[in-house]
């Protein structure tokens, strides 16, 4: 009887998800960039198979897949330039956005190429960013997903913290990975906040990528490497066992 129920319940999983109209909005953390095995129309959004978008989509065959996720999206960008996926029929949206809003990039290379005091600085200005003008960001981005969108169930995923503190004697100091920790959580709670205002669902990845940071020992992100671009994205793993069941368990 029980395992008759286990069936029905499997069963009616799997017609759910093959009846979704699926659509992957957001930025480099969610087009897979880390991951490798870019897909060829894709270009510089570097949008990749082995991405938790098109790793959830391929396991579960949904009736639709749009996947425009795009490596260097802001919010702003998404707004303009992926919510054209988006319809009445859309049933279910992924999108992340936020790091790029507060410079990400520009922060990490500060931090990697200068001082702690100036890494501090940067990452203190990125959070202001945060706190100040990201959340005004975010609720333009999420009130445009719900205009065009109103019947889909939208996650709202987050970032993980890049370091494991005390662990590594090479690359840049616990001061400078410490504070970009704590940038990491600051980041994270203004997009919690955001989305559940909006009535989305905020999906933390901090605790599936917990003993996974770099320095690690077992890393699912990148440290710095070459393409520089994928340099503090998650890798293949890091999308595949941190970002899919995540998103997979809400979905």
């Amino acid at each position: 009887m029980l395992a008759t129920a286990a069936a029905l319940l499997v069963d009616a999983g799997t017609a759910q998800a093959a009846g979704e109209r699926y659509v992957a909005l957001g930025d480099s953390y969610s087009s897979g960039v880390g991951a490798g095995s870019y897909l060829s129309d894709s270009g510089s959004c570097k949008r990749s198979s082995r991405s938790y978008p098109a790793l959830w989509s391929a396991a579960n065959a949904p009736s639709s897949f749009s996947f425009v996720a795009c490596s260097g999206a802001t919010s702003t960008t998404v707004r303009n330039s992926q919510l054209g996926s988006l319809n009445s029929s859309t049933s279910l949206v992924s999108v992340s956005a936020g790091g790029n809003d507060i410079g990400f990039a520009d922060i990490m290379g500060v931090c990697v190429l200068q001082s702690d005091q100036a890494c501090i600085n940067a990452v203190s200005e990125g959070t202001s960013k945060a706190r100040n003008q990201l959340p005004g960001q975010l609720d333009q981005l999420y009130s445009n997903i719900k205009s065009r969108s109103p019947q889909a169930r939208v996650m709202v995923l987050g970032y993980p913290r890049l370091y494991k503190l005390g662990s590594c004697i090479v690359g840049i100091g616990d001061t400078k990975r410490k504070a970009l920790d704590e940038a990491a959580d600051t980041l994270n709670g203004v997009i919690s906040q955001r989305a559940a205002a909006a009535g989305f669902r905020f999906i933390d990845v901090r605790g599936a990528f917990s003993g996974h940071e770099i320095c690690s020992g077992d890393a699912w992100i990148h440290s710095t490497r070459i393409p520089v671009d994928e340099s503090y994205h998650p890798n293949s793993r890091g999308q595949q066992y941190g970002y899919l069941p995540s998103f997979d368990a809400i979905a």
